[in-house]
């Protein structure tokens, strides 16, 4: 009880210590001794209550009939707190003392991470929802762009100033602002799925030869659906670009800065690893909803698209978990609001981190101190661009980020076409198995650079190192491949009576077929055709929950096998088996590839943030913001999806005039595409990492790799031991 006194109103202590003092000495307590005695006498369960409510001020403002020393010494405690800013844990005038055993870095990265989990689980939803809804509506460019990237837009536009003004202030009120802003942005993003219509469906047709039936396949989905989720998806995501700034520059900062410097890594390393995860598992809840979502839109079984009771129970799905994420990101609102403005023990810490020189630390910054003005904000701006070395390693995280990206938006539809999976299975494998990789190398990178303490130059060679290897273990990823399967009018010429690039030969142009819908379908001939209708078949069955289709007229090779009627069976729904087994050494080099490609991720963000002063890190965290989202993360989206458009073979050409959906992809051509982006960036982050590290060997002597060093004085240990129990 006397250690929670003093944490939460040390004058009280002092006094205390004072009366036992005066005991020992035999001097007579005067009105000060008696004023503490009294205080110390108080019943010790209202101690409990909030102190600062039983005080009323009276400490604060001491009278001049206590003893000088007293008052010095109170004086003295208080300025100590007001310069370092540290505080009790509560909300200003209500401070638990049994709360202050939650005022540690410890707590505050377990409600942190748990927010960023969060926010990361809604990204991974709506990165699912937003794909299979531009599959559905055919979005012009303008839409695709604002649907995609108003989430770095909007957050590109504050960034410099939140975090400027925010590491000025307060940062934990920040996050507990951004706490809010993320459980709102998640329910916008819930509340197109409130209410669906189904003017889209009841769309029947029967998919063999001569019996083509198509109702309305170009309203795919209600205008007022269509127009609700445009409005609040992009809502929803300038508000969560909103909610990140605070999350991951101040955020990330405020951890810093209150750790040691060889303990940063882990702690950076289990908040980036989580984020990942977090993304991970949106990606997993999200991909069973794809297979709902298309078959009730893209279905060529012979049923009614919009099965009522499908859509009901893929509304609610999508809803309830956006809903439930907002519950989530709310119950950090209380925890964050609590804590103070600096950590217990963050003055200490800081303290030993000035001793360590850095970059920007010149005469033309050393005992310059900027304010809150709008010019010193540009002032502290032009000086961090100035700075080359900041400058190649804020450019090198964004080239880095390339290489997530593309495995966040191409490895799903990559492996799909490679190894001949459903969009459920590929999106599946990709969230759960592939993308938490990502997740331990950032964990991993993050210990094995806290364990060895290395230095700003180990760090930069680190990043070095681990893109080398990830370079050799891409390029071993294009040799595991699948041989594509013979496709009709694509990479087969229907034996000789058609065409490459005409799904219509002799043998189906009498059936008058659409390719509107794609029915995967395998002939007897091991031979994949677009659908039963392009195969010529004229009849169908449902067999233990397979359609098989009959008397196809483009099939004439092949073992025919019989059902339990006797029928000859010509053709089966589904892909055909590409007789491939190389998917588990795929999947093996692909998650050691993005495991060592992560693995610079946590020692690229500590370069940054030792190489300037604690004053300017937020400002730099903001800056390599915008420079990883103006040279990474707006442009690798794009950049990907005119890979993809550039493997595609053949598209949907007949819905309404537009251009429609890729049904069929070049295999080898996208392999070879993907490497060779993902390996540019790789090359990309170690020409940037070189530079940065021959300049900073170039650098004057007092600017080398020195860094804080354990205090061996033993008159400033005792200090230190002093503030440590304040």
């Amino acid at each position: 009880m006397q250690r929670s006194l003093v944490q939460v109103q040390p004058e009280v202590a002092q006094a205390q210590e004072q009366v036992q003092s005066q005991a020992e000495q035999g001097a007579p307590s005067g009105p000060p001794a008696a004023k503490a005695k009294k205080a110390g006498l108080r019943r010790p369960h209202l101690r409990i209550f909030p102190v600062s409510l039983l005080k009323f001020g009276a400490f604060s403002k001491q009278g001049g009939g206590q003893a000088g020393a007293t008052r010095r010494g109170a004086k003295t405690g208080l300025g100590q707190r007001k310069g370092t800013l540290e505080g009790p844990c509560g909300w200003s005038c209500l401070a638990f003392p049994w709360c202050q055993r939650f005022n540690n870095v410890r707590c505050f990265l377990i409600f942190f991470c748990i927010l960023v989990m969060a926010q990361c689980i809604v990204f991974g939803l709506v990165d699912l929802s937003t794909n299979s809804f531009k599959k559905e509506n055919n979005l012009n460019i303008i839409e695709n762009i604002f649907l995609s990237l108003t989430y770095d837009i909007s957050s590109c536009l504050l960034v410099v100033f939140i975090a400027y003004y925010g590491g000025k202030g307060n940062i934990p009120r920040w996050i507990t602002v951004s706490s809010f802003l993320v459980g709102y942005g998640s329910l916008l993003f819930a509340f197109p799925y409130f209410n669906v219509e189904d003017s889209q469906m009841n769309v029947e047709f029967e998919d063999i030869c001569q019996e083509v039936k198509i109702v309305k396949p170009c309203s795919k989905t209600s205008f007022s659906f269509r127009s609700n989720y445009m409005t609040f998806f992009i809502l929803g995501q300038s508000v969560q670009g909103i909610a990140a700034i605070p999350l991951y520059i101040l955020g990330v900062t405020f951890i810093y800065n209150s750790v040691a410097t060889h303990s940063a890594g882990i702690y950076l390393g289990i908040v980036e690893a989580v984020g990942i995860l977090g993304y991970s598992l949106g990606y997993t809840l999200g991909a069973p909803l794809i297979k709902v979502s298309v078959l009730s839109v893209n279905s060529t079984i012979e049923k009614s698209v919009g099965d009522s009771d499908d859509k009901e129970r893929w509304r609610q799905s999508w809803w309830s978990y956006f809903v439930i994420i907002a519950v989530i990101a709310w119950s950090t609102l209380i925890p964050f609001s609590c804590f103070p403005q600096s950590l217990r023990g963050t003055a200490r810490i800081k303290a030993g981190k000035r001793k360590q020189p850095h970059i920007l630390d010149r005469d033309q910054t050393k005992d310059q101190e900027f304010g809150p003005s709008i010019k010193d904000l540009f002032a502290t701006f032009r000086i961090l661009i100035k700075n080359p070395i900041f400058m190649y390693l804020s450019l090198s995280r964004a080239s880095e980020s390339l290489v997530m990206i593309g495995a966040s938006e191409f490895l799903p539809i990559y492996i799909e076409n490679q190894f001949i999976l459903s969009p459920n299975e590929a999106t599946t494998l990709a969230g759960l198995v592939l993308l938490p990789g990502g997740a331990l190398g950032q964990i991993l990178g993050g210990i094995i650079i806290s364990k060895l303490h290395v230095s700003s130059k180990g760090l930069m060679r680190f990043v070095i190192v681990t893109s080398v290897l990830s370079l050799v273990l891409l390029a071993l990823v294009v040799f595991v491949n699948c041989d594509p399967v013979p496709f009709a009018g694509i990479t087969e010429d229907y034996g000789g009576t058609g065409q490459l690039g005409n799904l219509t030969a002799p043998c189906n142009s009498h059936c008058k077929c659409s390719t509107a819908f794609y029915s995967a379908t395998c002939g007897r001939d091991d031979i994949a055709y677009f659908s039963p209708c392009f195969a010529g078949c004229t009849q169908s069955k449902t067999l233990k929950a397979s359609k098989t289709y009959y008397n196809c007229s483009c099939i004439k090779e092949g073992i025919a096998s019989s059902d339990d009627q006797g029928d000859f069976i010509d053709a089966s729904s589904g892909t055909c088996d590409p007789k491939c087994y190389k998917l588990p050494l795929f999947t093996a080099f692909i998650f050691a590839t993005i495991v060592f490609s992560a693995l610079a991720g946590v020692p690229s963000i500590l370069t940054i943030l030792r190489i300037v002063s604690d004053k300017q890190r937020p400002l730099a965290m903001g800056m390599t913001f915008v420079i990883l989202r103006i040279c990474g993360t707006l442009p690798g989206p794009v950049l990907f999806r005119i890979i993809k458009e550039t493997s595609c073979i053949f598209r949907d050409t007949e819905r309404c005039g537009s251009t429609g959906n890729c049904w069929i992809y070049y295999k080898t051509k996208m392999a070879y595409l993907l490497v060779a982006v993902c390996f540019t960036c790789k090359v990309t982050t170690i020409f940037f990492n070189a530079v940065a590290l021959g300049l900073y060997g170039n650098l004057p002597q007092e600017n080398s790799d020195v860094l804080p060093t354990v205090v061996k004085n033993p008159r400033v240990k005792k200090n230190e031991r002093k503030e440590s129990t304040l």
